[in-house]
């Protein structure tokens, strides 16, 4: 079994709904278990104007290889109504591997540790919850990181953490 962390996020209709959905649909998909969840934050969107996110990180144990586990994650947003219509615009879901067994890929559409993930709070928040040191992009680390008082105060929290498992 490999250990990779997925952030959720949602911004369009019942968001905290979509994000409960989303868990258990990995959950229940061949290869997945979910293990635990972050706490759900609010935030701030990241783009054109959109309504505010609601965020969420699972740790999950899978049997499928990194590629795999993105089509999981893209079938969930496709199931749930995800359009891609607009580059950072509003979303019945995202789902984005973030880490993958500490491994690094490259690839055009797959790279692991997610590139972006260093730069968001609205990620290093929740998943600093289930993992406080995980690995970054460029082989850091996120004890090196230095987030501002303003980018913290930006990541609120919204309900606890979603029930995942059985």
């Amino acid at each position: 079994m490999t250990r990779a962390y997925l952030a959720l996020g949602s911004n369009l209709g019942d968001r905290l709904e979509a994000l409960r959905r989303a868990a258990e649909l990995l959950d229940a998909a061949a290869g997945i278990r979910v293990l635990r969840s972050s706490a759900v934050y609010e935030t701030a969107p990241v783009g054109p104007p959109q309504p505010d996110y609601l965020n969420a990180v699972l740790e999950i144990e899978t049997t499928l290889d990194a590629r795999g586990l993105l089509d999981a994650a893209m079938t969930v947003e496709r199931e749930l109504g995800r359009q891609r219509l607009e580059r950072w615009g509003p979303r019945t879901i995202d789902v984005d591997v973030l880490t993958y067994d500490g491994q690094r890929i490259d690839e055009p559409d797959l790279q692991v540790p997610h590139p972006r993930m260093h730069e968001r709070a609205f990620v290093l928040v929740p998943l600093g919850e289930l993992d406080p040191d995980p690995p970054l992009p460029g082989g850091r680390r996120m004890r090196e990181l230095s987030l501002s008082p303003g980018e913290l105060l930006g990541v609120r929290r919204f309900a606890p953490p979603l029930r995942v498992g059985g």
